[in-house]
């Protein structure tokens, strides 16, 4: 299921920004300060809310005050998806609309709705709708001979009025939009990924069927690679030897007390070196490449300066990894200070930030009328950011 558009209103600096025609795979440049991470963590927020509560991932991020824009009191914060869904058979338009407000001092879900259209004509249809904890679900939604007069509600009220209904109703096959909505934030990968976290040994005991956020279950991922999926282990090892001087064999090793080690072995050495001993740089490359190479792709992969503690070089190498694994049908959302990894991209891939008076828009390099005369001529977008070409974008 893939992210055709975001519209966000009242979400920190994005007081109103809609994002169109979304690409696989998207870079994201701009300014410190500019909003970047914020527009990632438009992301995390919604993973947060649906695996606690409204209240939980408000808190989390300083509270309703500090998420909702300056100056929008007696407002509401809106966040709002449409992503394409398979439907019977049928590549659907999916609208996915989350409206959060105020009741005295408790934030509330004012609107949650999950709509799209029946056909080709007509307007989108409510599959789910939902108002301050209370309302309804279609349960026969995909019988398409039915007339929507003809379709079963189901009438519901929640806990509390800052629980998403998809988090509830998703549980359940009969609700079917709702349940795969609730499956696509689940499995959405928003990295946080902190190397020091990431050496070290783990317990055997533990199982890692993904990467997780901050790459701290390295080691298991990557024994459970090389137990399950052999080919793809020793496709990582071959990537990782073109890129890292020295790097000739990765292993995984249980020690006598049950936990497990993470072993590289240089070429001119006998023995191989624990993860404690090697880069950040080789580290972070094979948590990459553990991450790009899942045998089940993220629906949504979102990841922050993938440029930190690697060799300018490898990053048009990494960008193509990116962009293949969005291929293979996971989304990826880039962010990036670097010309280098910049100049990997295309320029229809491109998105840039522009912050004045507090709040953030964003703009397309495929709309920019000299920017397309550029790369028409063969330059890259790496050497245009650098020039200052990206209009707005340059803070001093």
């Amino acid at each position: 299921m893939k992210i055709e558009s975001i519209l966000l209103k009242n979400f920190k600096v994005f007081q109103e920004v809609h994002l169109k025609n979304l690409t696989n795979f998207g870079v994201f440049v701009g300014a410190n300060g500019s909003g970047k991470s914020t527009l990632f963590d438009v992301f995390g927020f919604l993973k947060d809310c649906l695996t606690y509560n409204v209240t939980t991932a408000l808190q989390s991020r300083g509270g309703f005050n500090e998420v909702i824009s300056r100056d929008s009191t007696g407002k509401t914060i809106v966040i709002e998806l449409q992503y394409r869904m398979l439907i019977t058979g049928v590549e659907r338009l999916v609208t996915y609309h989350l409206e959060i407000g105020k009741d005295q001092s408790r934030p509330i879900v004012e609107r949650e709705i999950l709509r799209y259209k029946r056909g080709r004509h007509g307007s989108p249809y409510h599959f789910l709708d939902f108002a301050r904890g209370t309302g309804y679900a279609v349960l026969n939604e995909e019988d398409f001979s039915k007339s929507e007069e003809k379709l079963e509600r189901e009438t519901q009220t929640l806990d509390k009025a800052d629980i998403l209904a998809v988090k509830g109703l998703g549980q359940f096959q009969r609700f079917r939009a709702a349940n795969a909505f609730r499956q696509l934030i689940e499995n959405w990968h928003i990295s946080d990924f902190h190397i020091n976290l990431a050496r070290g040994s783990k317990e055997v005991a533990g199982y890692a069927e993904h990467l997780s956020v901050t790459g701290d279950n390295l080691q298991l991922v990557a024994n459970r690679l090389y137990e399950s999926h052999r080919e793809l282990f020793k496709q990582i090892i071959e990537r990782m030897k073109m890129r890292v001087p020295g790097i000739d064999d990765i292993q995984t090793e249980q020690t006598l007390d049950g936990r497990l080690l993470l072993k590289f072995r240089d070429g001119s050495f006998k023995d191989p070196f624990i993860d404690k001993y090697v880069s950040d740089g080789t580290i972070k490359m094979f948590a990459y490449l553990t991450l790009l190479y899942d045998p089940q792709p993220h629906p949504l992969l979102c990841v922050e300066e993938p440029e930190n503690q690697l060799y300018p070089k490898l990053l048009w190498e990494l960008a193509e990894e990116f962009r293949t694994y969005s291929n293979r049908g996971g989304q990826v959302f880039v962010s990036t200070h670097s010309p280098d990894f910049l100049n990997a991209t295309k320029i229809e891939e491109v998105f840039w930030l522009v912050k004045k008076g507090g709040y953030t828009k964003i703009r397309r390099a495929i709309e920019d009328t000299q920017l397309v005369a550029y790369m028409e001529e063969g330059d890259q977008m790496g050497y245009l950011w650098e020039q200052g070409l990206f209009d707005g974008a340059d803070p001093r």
